[in-house]
C-alpha cells in the first residue's frame, strides 16, 4: 500500500510537471520578450536623476512623438497653439519636399510642444534662439562645460552667437531627443558635442525674477556696449519678451523717429539694446541704474 501510493505520487508529480514545464517555459519567453520591448521603448526616457518633475514631464512628451513615428517637418509645431503642424518647403534642402505633406514638428516645434504638454503654458514659443535666450532661464551652460552639469529636460543648442539654428532636449546619459532633419522621423541621439555645439539652458517653468518686458520691431540688434558702433551680439527677429537687469545712460540713439540715450543691459543675452525697441517710456519704470 505505502508503495502503490508512492508510485501513484510519482506519477501525479511526473504528470503535474510536464502540463506545468511549457507553461513555465511559455511565460518565461513572454517575460523576456517584455524585457525587451521594454528596453527599447525606454531608450527614450528621462536616462538620469535630478530633473524637476516638469523637466520629466517634458521628455516625456517629447518621448511620446517619438513613439508616436512623428515626422520631422521644416516648420512644424510653430502654429497659433502648441502642437503638429504641417510644414513647409525649405529652399535650403531639397529632402523637404514633402514635409508640408507630413504632420509633425521642427526643432524647435517640438520643444515648444514638449514644454507646454509640461506646464500646460505655451512658455517657449518661438525659434530656437528665441528658445535659448528664453527669459526663463533657470541657469546657463557653455560648451567648454560639456554634459557633466546637465539633467533631463535642459535644452541643448547648436550655431553661434548670431544665430543658433537647432535645438534638442537632453534626456540624460549622453542621449537627446530631438527633430533633425527633413526626411526623417523624431529620434533619440547621441549628443554631438563637436561641431559647433553651443552650450545648455535649464529652463524655469515657475515664476519668472527680474525686469520683464516687451520688445517691438523686426532685426533689432543687441549689442556687446551700449553703442551702436559696438559688435553685434543678437538680433530679435520680431516682438521678444526680454528680462532687464538695469540701464544706463550713454550714446544717444535716433531711429524710427525717436531719439534716447537709454540702454538696457539683458542678462540672458550678455548684451545691451537701445531702449527705443523696449515696449514703455524712455526710461523704464521700476529698473535699476547700471553700475557697470
Amino acid at each position: 500500500m505505502l508503495r502503490r501510493s508512492g508510485l501513484i505520487g510519482s506519477l501525479i508529480g511526473l504528470l503535474a510537471f510536464l502540463l506545468w514545464a511549457p507553461t513555465s517555459a511559455a511565460a518565461s519567453t513572454t517575460t523576456a520578450a517584455t524585457a525587451v520591448r521594454t528596453a527599447a521603448a525606454g531608450e527614450c526616457d528621462v536616462l538620469a536623476p535630478g530633473a524637476s518633475a516638469a523637466a520629466e514631464r517634458a521628455v516625456a512628451a517629447a518621448c511620446a512623438q517619438v513613439a508616436a513615428d512623428v515626422w520631422y517637418t521644416w516648420g512644424g509645431g510653430h502654429g497659433p497653439q502648441p502642437g503638429a503642424t504641417y510644414g513647409q518647403v525649405d529652399p535650403t534642402d531639397p529632402a523637404s519636399e514633402h514635409d508640408p505633406e507630413r504632420l509633425g514638428f521642427d526643432c524647435s516645434g517640438l520643444v515648444r510642444h514638449a514644454y507646454a504638454e509640461a506646464t500646460g503654458s505655451d512658455i517657449l514659443n518661438g525659434v530656437a534662439s528665441a528658445q535659448y535666450y528664453t527669459h526663463r532661464a533657470a541657469e546657463r551652460f557653455t560648451a567648454a562645460q560639456g554634459l557633466a552639469p546637465l539633467l533631463p529636460g535642459d535644452l541643448l543648442a547648436w550655431g553661434n552667437s548670431r544665430q543658433l539654428h537647432h535645438i534638442a532636449i537632453y534626456l540624460g546619459a549622453g542621449k537627446m531627443v530631438e527633430a533633425k532633419q527633413s526626411g526623417t522621423k523624431l529620434m533619440v541621439s547621441d549628443v554631438r558635442l563637436n561641431g559647433d555645439y553651443f552650450g545648455a539652458v535649464r529652463v524655469n517653468t515657475g515664476p519668472v525674477s527680474g525686469h520683464i518686458f516687451q520688445t517691438w520691431g523686426t532685426g533689432v540688434w543687441t549689442k556687446a556696449q551700449p553703442s551702436t558702433k559696438a559688435a553685434r551680439v543678437y538680433a530679435f527677429p520680431q516682438a521678444t519678451t526680454i528680462r532687464v537687469e538695469c540701464q544706463k545712460h550713454a550714446e544717444l540713439v535716433t531711429s524710427d523717429g525717436y531719439t534716447n540715450d537709454a540702454w538696457s543691459y539683458l542678462p540672458d543675452y550678455k548684451a545691451w539694446v537701445t531702449n527705443i525697441y523696449i515696449q514703455g517710456p524712455a526710461w523704464l519704470d521700476g529698473v535699476p541704474t547700471c553700475t557697470f
